[in-house]
């Protein structure tokens, strides 16, 4: 279209209409090849996460049966034990005391299942990928631009073949909430590994040590500070799925959320909201905190 006259060009109007039928027939394609592939290996997919979701729903159900002061105090103690802050312990214990308070602590305790569970799955995957990473440049080239799919492409894609595969449920969210989070996980271990300096190491293999020994006791000690930093990532990204993976039938406190966006229920929305935001800074805190404790550790070390 012509800038000034607002008119289509008469080249335009002559250029042939090529490769649209293509594009449609392979479109076509794959979305059928997709629904094939769904039907055929659908229920084996299922089973292979049975486990996951049998651990998901028993871990959701004790955090439901267990008495509040229990829950309040061990959220206080991991809060002192990996901040070693009175104030972030107080301000941990009035979160879930308002929490309980205006009726959120069922929603609440649904979210902490899934987010538990999924930074575990993340940290149980995403380490030994980084470790794996930091070790071959082969693994890094392939791995690093699927790392940045995963990180920049909407969430609302990835679910729909999620959903495709294993419909709506608690298995499909908690897999879209993996694939969200897992990348700060993966890139920072591996560049806390990368990062070890070389003289430790040479150290280490002048004393005779094995690869594995060099590994366990040497480098990742030594990257812990990138490993938590990680895993601090890897929880507020987790968070901030809670709305998204409520569509998907996820329990917790995104499900009042979407609920206050569809029928406007400002205040529903605002709460549920800020119980989210609460759980954020607490996880944020707590490991920002225990992270610059084992940075001090490492430089205590390194000086000495």
């Amino acid at each position: 279209m012509d800038f000034w006259t607002g008119k289509i060009p008469a080249w335009a109007l002559q250029f042939p209409d090529m490769g649209r039928t293509e594009l449609r027939d392979f479109k076509k394609a794959i979305d059928a090849g997709f629904r094939t592939f769904s039907r055929a290996f659908g229920e084996d997919i299922e089973n292979f996460f049975h486990p996951l979701l049998q651990f998901l729903v028993w871990f959701e159900k004790l955090l439901l049966a267990t008495p509040w002061p229990i829950i309040i105090l061990v959220v206080a103690g991991l809060a002192w034990l990996g901040a070693r802050s009175v104030g972030i312990v107080v301000g941990a214990i009035l979160s879930f005391l308002a929490i309980g308070y205006f009726g959120m602590w069922k929603d609440t305790m649904s979210t902490l299942a899934i987010i538990s569970v999924a930074t575990i799955v993340c940290i149980s995957l995403g380490i030994p990928l980084g470790i794996w990473m930091a070790k071959s440049d082969r693994v890094q080239a392939i791995v690093t631009p699927i790392l940045d799919v995963m990180q920049t492409i909407p969430a609302f894609v990835y679910l729909i073949p999620v959903v495709m595969l294993l419909g709506i449920g608690k298995v499909p969210g908690l897999i879209s909430v993996c694939i969200y989070a897992m990348p700060p996980i993966v890139r920072l271990t591996s560049l806390g590994i990368r990062l070890v300096d070389k003289e430790a190491l040479e150290a280490a293999d002048a004393f005779g040590a094995s690869y594995r020994q060099r590994l366990f006791g040497v480098q990742i000690p030594l990257a812990l500070p990138n490993i938590f930093a990680g895993v601090n990532q890897t929880i507020m990204m987790a968070l901030a799925m809670v709305v998204i993976a409520s569509m998907i039938g996820v329990a917790g406190l995104g499900v009042p959320v979407l609920r206050a966006i569809s029928n406007q229920y400002l205040a529903l929305g605002m709460m549920n909201g800020l119980a989210i935001v609460a759980l954020a800074i607490i996880f944020d805190r707590v490991s920002q905190s225990y992270g610059k404790r084992l940075q001090r550790h490492r430089q205590g070390i390194n000086h000495e």
